[in-house]
Order: C-alpha cells, then sequence, then structure tokens
C-alpha cells in the first residue's frame, strides 16, 4: 500500500525510517578469509532480522523494525561483492596484510595488533585496518626497524 493511502502518522514515520546508506571505503575491500566468513554471516544475520520484522502487523512497527537490517543488508550485499580475499602471508620476515605484529612505543606500552580488512577492524579484539596509519607505518618493514606513527616512534618487536 501506498503511504499515500495511510494514516498522516504512517507517512511521517515512514520518511523517518529511511536511512542512508552506510558509506563505502574509496580503498580496496581486502579481506582476510576469516574476514569474508564474518561479512557472510554478518549478511545472512540482517536478512533473517529484515524477516522477522516483515512479521510484524503494525506497519509503523514494521518499517521502524525493517530499517537497519535493510541498509546493513545493502552495505553487506556490495562489500561481499568487491571482497578481495587475501591470503595469509607466506613469510614473517616483513609485516603485511594478515600479519601480527607486537611493537613498541616510545612511550613504553607494548601492543600487538594483527592486520586486517576494513569491516573487520576492532582495536579492542586486537586487529587494526590495513588504512589506519599505525598498518600503514608498520607495512614492508621487518624485527628490529623502528618507524614513525604520528608524534611517537615504535620499533617492530615480532611479526607473526
Amino acid at each position: 500500500m501506498s503511504v499515500a493511502f495511510t494514516k498522516e502518522e504512517s507517512a511521517e514515520t515512514a520518511s523517518e525510517t529511511l536511512l542512508p546508506d552506510r558509506p563505502i571505503s574509496p580503498h580496496p575491500n581486502l579481506v582476510t578469509e576469516a574476514g569474508l566468513q564474518a561479512l557472510q554471516t554478518q549478511l545472512r544475520e540482517a536478512r533473517e532480522a529484515y524477516e522477522a520484522a516483515q512479521a510484524i502487523e503494525d506497519v509503523n512497527e514494521k518499517r521502524r523494525q525493517s530499517a537497519v537490517p535493510l541498509r546493513d543488508a545493502r552495505y553487506l550485499t556490495e562489500r561481499l561483492r568487491t571482497a578481495q580475499v587475501v591470503p595469509d602471508p607466506v613469510s614473517n620476515d616483513i609485516v603485511a596484510f594478515g600479519s601480527t605484529v607486537t611493537f613498541s612505543r616510545t612511550d613504553g606500552r607494548v601492543q600487538t595488533y594483527r592486520i586486517v580488512g576494513e569491516d573487520e577492524a576492532d582495536p579492542k579484539a586486537g586487529t587494526i585496518s590495513f588504512v589506519a596509519p599505525v598498518a600503514k607505518s608498520l607495512m614492508g618493514k621487518a624485527v628490529g626497524d623502528v618507524v614513525g606513527a604520528g608524534a611517537q616512534e615504535i620499533e617492530i618487536l615480532s611479526i607473526a
């Protein structure tokens, strides 16, 4: 049914629930194998949430509950379409996409991160995007190298 034939409240709700698309990064969509699987799982979950929302009888609530999963499904479909799976590095001699790098900062902190795709990056879980400034500084470097990272220098301690 067209919004024109519903209550005024429904027309207002419809305009409120049309969410803008999630922005798509201009960078290549590099992913690990696990990252690809995570995107597939997230898309399946978004589709399931959308289907569950379609069972809601109240048209306004249906729109509200459908908005986020519909937007996420559009985003995830595009990310899966453009995903470029990068195999794990064959060598630990230099930092590459998929490497786990331990480094020390000049302030004494020692940190370990795995360099992954943008959609799978979660610094709290120990992963950073390959386009993050620290990751860009580390790429192509070896154990013992010292690189600039913002106002600090970092030294690579190990690569796994």
